[in-house]
């Protein structure tokens, strides 16, 4: 096959979320984005609560970024006005383990920009925890 002849993409997937896992999809998808909920705060140290130790994110770019990077990068958004509009759909919840959990969404930026979404949350005695991110560009306006 030539590489410019490009193959069919694969069937999308089927994604229903387990009834018993209702209320966590719920909680979880009042979550998201994430770093982009005002009422869960806006401070480097609402983010580090938000966040596991060993959280790390895979940007839109394919680029793979260090908590403290993440971190960085949201005081200096959030030490400036800035507009932020956007639009998720589309959220699906499946059980890794017994506390651990993958959300997958559409979220939709500035009206042209799409990427699907996945973030692994762990539930700890505190509270929901990030323990790894991912944005996938679907189109970029």
């Amino acid at each position: 096959m030539s590489p410019l002849v490009r193959r069919p993409a694969p069937a999308e997937p089927k994604l229903e979320t387990d009834p018993e896992l209702a209320e966590i999809l719920r909680e979880l998808s009042a979550r998201e984005p994430i770093f982009h909920r005002a009422e869960f705060g806006v401070s480097r140290e609402d983010f580090e609560r938000m966040t596991v130790e060993e959280f790390w994110e895979i940007g839109a770019s394919g680029r793979r970024y260090s908590r403290n990077f993440v971190l960085d990068e949201l005081e200096k958004r959030y030490a400036a006005d800035h507009e932020d509009v956007w639009e998720t759909s589309e959220f699906h919840c499946r059980r890794l383990t017994e506390d651990v959990f993958l959300l997958t969404y559409t979220l939709v930026q500035d009206d042209t920009r799409v990427t699907r979404r996945s973030t692994i949350w762990q539930r700890t005695a505190e509270d929901w925890k990030i323990v790894f991110h991912q944005g996938t560009v679907v189109t970029d306006g």
